[in-house]
């Protein structure tokens, strides 16, 4: 019994020490707009705003500052969506050895990175946007209240198959 009791309080401790927006939260409800495949790349700016405009609400539900987006960060994003599809493979590191600061810098991105997200899917931007916010990693990335910039994109092969890349910065 007594061993129960000192880790809970253990736990206790360690939730108290934690800053409040990395703590296990719910995620505050939006209303999530209806699922819908991905539009032609021509639309890409309007799928870029809509994700904008989700993680916004997101961040403000939590008193964070709202993201910008800046254009350095979306050509260093599209860079890797399309560098990940000639590899076949989502993860962070370039086929060149790049990793996300690298380019972001290659792209003049002259700000502080705060982290990235990638996944390959077949989903919608915003089906990916709530994989992301499911994941503690992924969602830290995005809710971070250091973020102050964003860039976001993605590649799309003829299969269907989507590559997603968003770049946080500040």
């Amino acid at each position: 019994m007594q061993i129960k009791a000192i880790a809970v309080i253990g736990m206790l401790l360690a939730t108290a020490c934690t800053p409040a927006y990395l703590r296990q939260q719910p995620l505050p409800q939006t209303a999530e707009p209806a699922a819908a495949p991905v539009a032609p790349v021509d639309d890409r700016a309007a799928i870029g705003g809509r994700v904008l405009q989700q993680i916004n609400t997101l961040r403000g539900n939590i008193g964070a500052q709202p993201l910008v987006p800046n254009d350095q960060l979306k050509t260093a994003a599209l860079a890797h969506a399309r560098d990940m599809s000639a590899q076949n493979r989502a993860w962070h590191w370039g086929s060149d050895g790049s990793s996300p600061l690298d380019r972001a810098q290659r792209a003049g991105y002259q700000g502080h990175l705060v982290g990235e997200n990638i996944s390959e899917s077949y989903e919608n931007e915003i089906q990916t946007l709530s994989a992301w916010m499911s994941t503690r990693d992924t969602r830290d990335v995005i809710m971070d209240p250091a973020a102050t910039q964003m860039g976001f994109d993605w590649y799309k092969e003829p299969s269907g198959k989507l590559w997603w890349v968003l770049l946080t910065g500040s």
